[in-house]
């Protein structure tokens, strides 16, 4: 089973998985236009959110973007209290 993720912001798409069901593990990102690599991290090298904001700071957009649907997705919300 393929667990890898996309994500798309500022013209760009990361692709990203899921490891130890809560650390981000940045895969790859490319141009969304036509799919040409824009960084990429081997099996090796693989790069956590965090690392990726500290190698590639230009691309803020796209890592708040990651942030985002990890948040949105993957964590459950907090259930309202009532008074």
């Amino acid at each position: 089973m393929d667990d890898a993720r996309r994500t798309e912001a500022d013209g760009l798409y990361v692709t990203w998985r899921l490891v130890q069901h809560h650390l981000i593990s940045i895969v790859a990102v490319h141009n969304a236009s036509d799919a040409s690599p824009v960084v990429a991290f081997g099996p090796d090298m693989l790069s956590d959110l965090a690392r990726a904001r500290e190698l590639l700071p230009e691309l803020t957009k796209l890592w708040d973007a990651v942030r985002h649907d990890y948040w949105t997705n993957f964590i459950a919300p907090h259930p309202q209290v009532t008074r």
